[in-house]
């Protein structure tokens, strides 16, 4: 076909690798970057956008027409591996198309379930209500300030934490090599603009009344190959000082605060950041811990001020943010920004990659199932449109927009959900500075020319306009603004069509180069323009441009003017702050019963934050860089300010640290006030039967005798076990072994579901369960419904019972092994088990918010509250020194916490590697664990969670008492 014989100019241009000078859309010669593959830059500039069937022409037309000068047989057998690469996409594309179709249908089977449980307890009132709500038009949200954010919670004192874990790009553009400039230019705005975001969102919701301090939370880098601000723990944004007129206190206004972790030494991109999650959480929490207890001391009245919500940006802020929600007992918002799903689903459409490429790349399976964990602990998901919500969100596990109606309906008539959770949307746009947009008279405009001639106004043409005219041939015609990035999401191609399809033409390719085609094809020149690029400064002008062509401008004009204000920063805030408000509000409860004249070392709170180099020790001076330089040369008050924070914070005997003292109950868990190290047995030893091996004894009793051969540190040092056992079978255990319960300081059983402390000897080693644990974990807790859901997902017809039709009864109920935040079940035939990631998508998508697990050797199936898995009761445990819960008791640094594993264990295992905590894992003691259930093919790697060498974690070839005490003496010496 005639339409096709540029390829073959493109090929023979390709192949000619002497003559040819290959460049990209910059204007970077390919060839001299080294970078240059010609079959790739083939498919990239022109598959694309070829059919099939052209291509197959064009290879039998250069078979067909060799003559003397005979083509080339490598431009032939490139023809037939593009043709090939061509219909490996189209089967890409069908593979896609079954993959969604087998999608849309659990989903459909979800939806189903879910209305059959449910509707049982219905009356035909309450049916006929529901089902009313759900047929009303949505209610338009009514911006106005009395319902917006009403007086009396502007009289609050408010702390808020956003997560965004990339603020150090700049620093990389700014020393990096020349190729990585020049990638950093063409993404700048695709950088900046979330980056810009957030750092405006923070800023303003420090000025918004009732706001008393926000914190952005990002990652330090100290690292030659980054700006040196970037290794600053703390960096002032705003002070309250300037906006409020009462008194504001020390600490008022918003700081970015930059938390150590994963290598401090070089910067990493994000996708790689993945295992080192849970450093990020341990000194999060140490900085917010601080920070509640000094806020406490200024505007609290002696209480800790804990934050009033806690926002992540992006997948890996999102992720860090449920941990903190869980940890803390307080509300998580959550902004996606981009998506995943959906960036997986634009990659696979391309057909370039496969699934199992573009998982490697991108750790796109892993990013989205942060993002999946981030749905199921939010309380409110903000985005900027209902496209996000409809058709990006929609497609995840943990959100159905059909279902989240029903559950809200019920919930607004008080009908029981069964536990089940969707996490409400909302579009509130991003705010804006008006700043710049000053508004003139109609007819200040109507006298400006669009173009300086002479003759005309005085008043000069601001420079982007003359730009923008030079494109255009008759510049006073209605004009069509399009003002983006040259991204694809843009769309910028479909409104170039559109218009040149109109004028009656076509065209090809990818953004700025795809633009210059189609103008080209359609002739469009003298009516498009696209300057090269543009400042923030020059968009109210390019605004104004646009506006001088429309007739309808002026009515356009007046109702913006009228409702500009709905879109500027207060204005979003005020929004913000409402919808929060409206979430179930939550905060920690935790209660003491240490006295404080039996605290221990003064120093310990210190000490707890050293691991994220003094972070908070910044946290309450209220000054810039410059300020901090004058104060090094002699000044005072900031001095005085950090003495009075330590003096604060050095107090063994203030009221103000310790909190409420819990007379009834100052003699349980006497060991843990006393501990400045703990050790957490975590090793998972069972038999074919799923019961506890002898090797478990023996591991118990070597490592009390290791710490023993410490006399020094035997004293402060403290041992937990965590188990899958219930606490019956635990005590079994120990007994037969001879080990008493109350030489443990806690007992974590259920697979995290239960909390135990022993007593002391003189009450008889009575166990006692944490009083406020069962509480915590409660939290979007619905037994009934998983219930009922388990015994639908379980017993299918599979196998030998295919044949009859009659279901397969794989599970069955662990009584013994159960109890009011734990169903456990016996695994009948492994084989046929569904695994874990399988599972947990096909709760989620019936709104079921929990964690599911295989445990002791495959033959258990536990499902445990979404804050209440064995990882997430350590993390209750090991940030003893980061949550007032545990922190008041103990006292304890997370640099002090030892977990000891063995090489595997449950489904749960890979979660108890990562953090600041210490990790012993011992070789050969546990032969077989759970893990083979974790993952179904095309799902996340252990790579991905679980740092691939750490000096953290160290390995012990034996149990004895010396072989123990060894490890732990050698990563003692190590940091985080």
């Amino acid at each position: 076909m005639a339409v096709n014989e540029w390829i073959n100019g493109y090929l023979e241009a390709i192949l000619d690798s002497k003559s040819s000078n290959i460049e990209d859309s910059s204007g970077v010669n390919l060839r001299e970057r080294g970078h240059f593959n010609p079959t790739k830059y083939f498919v990239e500039e022109v598959v694309t956008g070829v059919d099939e069937t052209d291509l197959h022409r064009t290879w039998i037309k250069v078979v067909a027409t060799r003559n003397t000068r005979e083509r080339s047989s490598r431009l032939e057998n490139m023809c037939w591996r593009i043709w090939h690469l061509t219909r490996k996409k189209k089967q890409l594309e069908w593979e896609d198309l079954q993959r969604i179709a087998k999608r849309r249908l659990e989903r459909e089977q979800g939806r189903s379930d879910v209305r059959e449980d449910m509707s049982e307890d219905l009356s035909e009132g309450e049916k006929v209500d529901i089902l009313g709500d759900l047929e009303s038009p949505p209610k338009t949200y009514q911006h106005t300030a009395s319902d917006i954010w009403a007086e009396d919670k502007k009289e609050k004192k408010l702390y808020i934490i956003l997560i965004r874990y990339h603020f150090n790009l700049l620093g990389m553009f700014i020393r990096t090599s020349i190729y990585y400039k020049y990638w950093f230019y063409k993404n700048l705005d695709a950088i900046l603009i979330p980056i810009k975001y957030v750092v405006e969102l923070a800023r303003a919701l420090a000025r918004t009344p009732g706001v008393y301090r926000v914190d952005l939370f990002t990652r330090q880098v100290s690292s030659p190959e980054v700006d040196w601000s970037y290794g600053e723990p703390t960096e002032m944004l705003t002070t309250n000082s300037e906006d409020a007129d009462d008194d504001v206190g020390e600490s008022s206004g918003a700081y970015i605060i930059r938390i150590p972790f994963g290598p401090r030494d070089k910067y990493l991109r994000k996708e790689l950041l993945w295992p080192h999650i849970q450093e990020f959480v341990d000194g999060a929490l140490a900085h917010i811990l601080n920070m509640s207890t000094v806020l406490g001391e200024q505007i609290g009245g002696g209480h800790p001020i804990w934050p009033y919500v806690i926002h992540g940006h992006y997948a890996d802020a999102g992720d860090s943010a449920a941990i903190l929600s869980g940890a803390l007992n307080v509300p998580m918002v959550l902004t996606g920004h981009s998506l995943g799903r959906n960036k997986l689903e634009q990659l696979l459409k391309q057909g370039r990659q496969s699934k199992e490429d573009i998982n490697s790349t991108y750790k796109i399976m892993k990013r989205i199932e942060a993002e999946e964990l981030s749905l199921d602990a939010a309380e409110l998901v903000i985005t900027s449109t209902r496209q996000e919500i409809d058709e990006q969100w929609g497609l995840y596990d943990g959100f159905d927009v059909k279902l989240e109606k029903v559950l809200r309906a019920r919930a607004r008539h008080g009908v029981n959900c069964h536990g089940r959770f969707m996490p409400r949307m909302a579009v509130i746009p991003p705010g804006m500075d008006f700043s710049n947009v000053i508004q003139e008279a109609n007819e200040a405009d109507g006298d400006l020319s669009l173009t300086n001639t002479e003759g005309s106004s005085p008043k000069a043409v601001p420079a982007i306009w003359s730009e923008v005219m030079q494109f255009l041939t008759n510049p006073h015609k209605p004009m069509i603004l399009a003002l983006s990035r040259p991204d694809p999401k843009k769309n910028i191609t479909t409104l170039l069509k559109a218009f040149g399809e109109y004028e009656m033409s076509a065209g090809n390719a990818s953004v700025l180069t795809t633009v210059l085609k189609l103008v080209d094809k359609y002739d469009l020149y003298g009516q498009v323009a696209f300057p090269k690029h543009h400042k923030q400064n020059d968009v109210p002008e390019i605004y104004r441009l646009a506006a001088k062509t429309k007739n309808l401008w002026h009515e356009c004009q007046k109702n913006g003017w009228k409702n500009i204000h709905l879109f500027s920063w207060p204005e979003h805030c005020c929004t913000y702050l409402t919808r929060v408000a409206s979430c179930r509000m939550r905060h920690p409860m935790w209660k003491t019963d240490t006295p404080a004249d039996e605290m221990p070392r003064e120093e310990s709170l210190n000490d707890s934050l050293r691991d994220v180099q003094d972070t908070s020790l910044f946290l309450s001076i209220d000054a810039d860089r410059s300020s901090i330089n004058e104060s090094l040369d002699g000044g005072a008050d900031i001095q005085d300010q950090v003495k009075r924070l330590m003096s604060k914070m050095k107090k063994p005997g203030s009221t103000e640290i310790v909190g409420e003292i819990n007379n009834n109950a100052s003699n349980k868990y006497p060991n843990l006030r006393k501990r400045q190290r703990l050790i957490i047995i975590a090793v998972d030893c069972y038999d074919n039967n799923g019961d506890p091996e002898k090797t478990m004894i023996s591991m118990i009793q070597e490592t009390f005798k290791a710490i023993k051969l410490d006399a020094q540190m035997e004293k402060v040092t403290g041992v937990a076990i965590s188990t899958a056992m219930p606490l019956s079978e635990l005590m079994d255990l120990l007994k037969s072994g001879k080990i008493k319960a109350n030489e443990f300081d806690a007992m974590v059983c259920g697979s995290g579901s239960e909390v135990y402390y022993p007593g002391t000897y003189e009450e008889g080693g009575e166990l006692y369960p944490d009083p406020d644990y069962a509480t915590h974990v409660e939290y979007r807790w619905g037994s009934d419904g998983l219930k009922k859901t388990i015994c639908k997902l379980m017993n299918t017809v599979e196998g030998e019972d295919a044949k009859s039709g009659k279901p397969s009864k794989q599970i069955e109920e662990d009584v013994k092994s159960s109890n009011s935040h734990c169903l456990s079940y016996l695994i009948k035939n492994v084989k046929t088990a569904k695994k874990v990631d399988d599972l947990r998508q096909k709760f989620r998508m019936r709104g079921l918010r929990c964690h599911v697990m295989y445990c002791r050797n495959s033959t258990r199936m536990q499902v445990i509250p979404l804050l209440a898995s064995r990882a997430q009761a350590l993390s209750q445990t090991t940030s003893v020194m980061v949550n007032r819960y545990f922190f008041v008791r103990w006292r304890l640094n997370v640099a002090n916490m030892y977990v000891v594993l063995g090489e595997t264990g449950d489904t749960d295992y890979e979660e108890m590697i990562s953090g600041t905590h210490k990790t012993v894992i011992i070789k050969g003691v546990v032969k077989k664990g759970s893990e083979e259930l974790l993952r179904s093919s095309g799902s996340y790697l252990k790579e991905d969670i679980v740092p691939g060498e750490s000096p953290l974690i160290v390995y012990v070839n034996g149990t004895t008492a010396e072989e123990m005490a060894n490890a732990l003496k050698k990563v003692s010496k190590c940091d985080a």
